[in-house]
């Protein structure tokens, strides 16, 4: 038997479709029900789902007025502000392609991202780095629509594009994933193969609004079935969430592993008596990080395994917990595979690839107007995701790492070609290369290693690095090196770097 996970292809998404539409299906249903509140020691506020339909499709309206049409990009340079993902519904519902970015990308990064778009309306916030541009609005104009007419939903093939992130790409160049309507529907198989997610549920989320993993899990998941999204205020500290769980309610919690780990203490116990399990995603989690969340709550947490190009897909869940080391199994209704480098599926228990079939509904349409990149991601029927793991007889996927140099950052992919390009002719300079080293137990960082005739001060590079690339981005440390370990076709190789750090 060859590693292939094939229990049937997932329904297909109807049609004429929007995806807007379909997060706000119940809204009218649970209008006097809260559907997000943004928490905090000193209370919370609320929107009801009357409220969150009523102002979504009003500021689509207000796109509308501007003379925004259908296809228009709508770049979203927006902090963690409830205007951020009534702006991203607002223009799905009125087919513009919203893409929301990290506020913590540099102007540098940014401007980037604004010449691959070419975008009709850039929303923008003070504090934000975003270069003038002249379709640069502030935020502030979507208070000036509140009162307009609410806009019909705009529906059409669901295999039409509805939004797009951005994600590192392996050349340097941060690469746009354009995602279809249908992608909101393939995430069903997530509220039952992931989050066992119910219209009772109170999802806290510890990440920012402008993130995919928020923007999914966080608020349009819970939105589609109708429960509650939680989202912690902005000034509510990490160590702050293990308290803020029991006053919330909450029932679900999800965070990447590097807030787990920042939130609790060894031997800490935290009282969660409405929680159910915790979610976690965007980089594998330590089993010393799991061990301390079940001592502290008592309670489960379910890994899943994703990626922006076809968001989560492996997963843990209530009905079918991960059995370790493996982190879950793919979702029923995916089709995933574990492939040679031929593109032939392995035997089980061997090391391959990961690959999720070209039909899965999840996955997205291609990089923007980069038709070579998109198909070099494909191997005959199966989209090659670029990182290893090996299937057991039972379906479940034991994550074994990137096949590439790419690495992680707090759960963003980040490619250090990126990063090197960022110090490119800096002065005293020579040389850099980046990678991902172990700092400590349950604690990996990037790392740069650099060389030139002198060692350069630290503060430098840091000042240097934090002008052109985003927090998430930057190296935590930088080492002078007499050399780069390069092999016999003087091709740097990456992965022997961290030799050089255990020298530190």
């Amino acid at each position: 038997m060859t590693a292939v996970f094939d229990e049937g292809a997932f329904a297909p998404c109807p049609a004429p479709f929007n995806m807007a539409a379909h997060v706000l299906r119940y809204a009218m249903e649970y209008a006097d029900k809260t559907a997000l509140e943004i928490v905090s020691r000193k209370g919370e506020r609320r929107i009801t789902y009357a409220e969150l339909n009523a102002r979504t499709r009003s500021i689509a309206t207000g796109f509308q007025h501007m003379g925004l049409k259908p296809g228009d990009r709508v770049l979203l340079r927006l902090g963690n502000r409830l205007e951020t993902p009534l702006a991203y519904l607002a223009a799905i519902a009125v087919d513009m392609i919203p893409v929301p970015t990290s506020a913590q990308l540099s102007e540098v990064e940014t401007a980037q991202i604004i010449r691959a778009l070419n975008p009709a309306l850039i929303l923008s916030e003070a504090g934000v780095p975003c270069p003038d541009h002249p379709a640069r609005r502030d935020v502030q104009i979507l208070e000036e629509m509140a009162d307009l007419a609410p806009a019909d939903f705009v529906v059409g093939d669901p295999e039409r594009p509805a939004y797009i992130v951005f994600t590192s790409g392996t050349s340097g160049t941060p690469r746009a994933v354009v995602h279809a309507h249908r992608a909101i529907w393939a995430r069903q198989m997530m509220i039952t193969d992931w989050y066992d997610l119910r219209v009772s549920d109170r999802l806290l989320h510890a990440g920012a609004f402008n993130w995919t993993y928020t923007m999914g899990t966080g608020l349009m998941d819970p939105w589609s079935i109708g429960a509650t999204a939680l989202i912690p205020d902005p000034a509510v500290a990490i160590p702050e969430l293990a308290d803020l769980m029991e006053a919330s309610s909450a029932t679900i919690f999800a965070a990447a592993p590097g807030v787990y780990r920042k939130m609790l203490k060894p031997d800490q116990r935290v009282v969660a008596q409405h929680l159910r399990h915790g979610l976690s995603a965007g980089e594998a989690m330590s089993p010393a990080v799991r061990d301390m969340w079940t001592s502290a709550t008592g309670r489960p947490v379910f890994e899943a395994f994703g990626m922006s190009e076809c968001s989560t897909f492996i997963s843990g869940a209530a009905r079918k917990p991960a059995t370790p080391p493996a982190m879950g199994a793919p979702q029923k209704g995916r089709r995933v595979a574990i492939l040679d480098d031929d593109g032939h599926p392995v035997a089980h228990n061997t090391p391959g690839i990961i690959a999720v079939h070209r039909q899965d509904p999840g996955l997205m349409l291609g990089y923007l107007d980069a038709p070579s990149e998109t198909a070099d991601r494909f191997q005959q029927d199966w989209f090659l995701t670029g990182d290893l793991g090996a299937m057991r007889e039972d379906g479940q996927i034991t994550y074994l790492g990137r096949a590439d140099d790419m690495m992680n950052a707090g759960g963003y992919r980040v490619s250090p070609v990126e990063v090197e390009a960022a110090f490119a002719g800096l002065a005293g300079l020579d040389a850099v290369a980046v990678t991902e080293v172990e700092a400590k137990a349950d604690a990996r960082i990037i790392v740069a290693f650099y060389t030139g005739p002198n060692v350069l001060d630290p503060a430098l590079l840091q000042s240097h690095a934090s002008t052109t690339l985003a927090r998430y981005k930057q190296p935590r440390a930088y080492v002078h090196v007499p050399e780069l370990p390069v092999g016999p076709n003087g091709k740097l190789k990456r992965k022997s770097l961290a030799a050089y750090w255990s020298l530190q």
